[in-house]
């Protein structure tokens, strides 16, 4: 065989085996009142990932959303979607997977849970909350160089 016929089963593989919504939570502590207040409520949004091996080349990915809407310190709603996915990658070398793992797999799950999130808040009774895209390429730079930042100060302050 030569150097270009390389076989199959080295191949890397990068698979989208199911999405789906793990958790889904809707709150509306202050009903009925809070459809009354004629003020604009602030909104926040929370991104969180979570991956784990579960399987032989099987992982899955959550990427968890958190959005409060609040007038002063009253929650007018909260919502917070678990959007998952099971992904098969495999014949990735060791340096790429956690790139694939925080940025590749929440950019698939991401327009799913904008879309869940759009559709619970209607449900709830408010206009929709409609999330702009996000750059996860640009989050997983910032936390690496955080991680370095923190690598850093600790072994400064050891060898002070």
């Amino acid at each position: 065989m030569s150097e270009q016929e390389t076989p199959a089963q080295d191949n890397p593989v990068f698979a989208i085996e199911k999405l789906y919504i793990k958790d889904l939570s809707v709150e509306v502590p202050n009903a009925p009142q809070i459809f009354l207040e004629r003020e604009a409520p602030k909104v926040s949004i929370q991104l969180q990932t979570n991956a784990q091996g579960i399987g032989e080349g099987v992982f899955e990915v959550t990427l968890t959303t958190t959005v409060t809407s609040k007038i002063e310190e009253k929650t007018v709603f909260l919502v917070e979607v678990g959007q998952a996915g099971i992904f098969r990658i495999q014949n990735v070398p060791d340096e790429n997977m956690e790139p694939l793992l925080s940025i590749a797999c929440p950019n698939i799950l991401f327009p799913y849970a904008r879309e869940v999130v759009s559709d619970a808040v209607i449900r709830a009774g408010f206009p929709p909350v409609l999330l702009q895209p996000v750059n996860f390429e640009a989050l997983y730079m910032s936390r690496l160089q955080q991680q370095e930042a923190a690598k850093d100060a600790a072994s400064a302050a050891t060898i002070q």
